[in-house]
């Protein structure tokens, strides 16, 4: 299979074998009108399996979704046909507005407009924590 060059846009390297779906939704990238190209289960020395994403643009990413969502991911950014910039992603220490604490005491169940924020407190199981509550976060897998 051959997929073209990209010229000008973002390479989202080393996803988790099929999580590609998941991350194209997150990203709205449905809505652009450019190309986007998906792999799945492409092989990977390092990870036996993979998924890639290519985007024929180049747009702002939310690092921290995708770094919740697949903390393995290597973004790449290309400018006339060359890579300018790679960031190897990581699990972030706080996330805003990504997912929502499920504890109906917690305060932004009654507060409307207060924004959703958890902390990372044990990162090797993934464990997040409501700042308000405590409350641990459903992990993502």
């Amino acid at each position: 299979m051959i997929i073209g060059e990209i010229r000008d846009g973002i390479v989202l390297d080393h996803i988790t074998a099929g999580r590609c779906m998941e991350i194209y939704k997150v990203l709205h990238l449905d809505e652009l009108d450019c190309t986007v190209a998906m792999i799945k289960n492409a092989e990977s020395e390092k990870m036996g399996r993979k998924d890639i994403i290519k985007v024929g643009q180049v747009m702002d990413l939310d690092f921290d979704v995708l770094g919740y969502l697949d903390p393995g991911i290597t973004v790449n950014i290309i400018r006339n046909g060359e890579r300018v910039k790679r960031e190897k992603l990581t699990l972030p220490r706080h996330i805003k507005g990504i997912i929502r604490c499920t504890n109906p005491r917690c305060i932004t169940s009654s507060e409307r407009g207060l924004v959703h924020e958890f902390k990372l407190t044990d990162p090797e199981r993934r464990v997040y924590r409501c700042v308000y509550c405590e409350s641990e976060a459903g992990r993502q897998e």
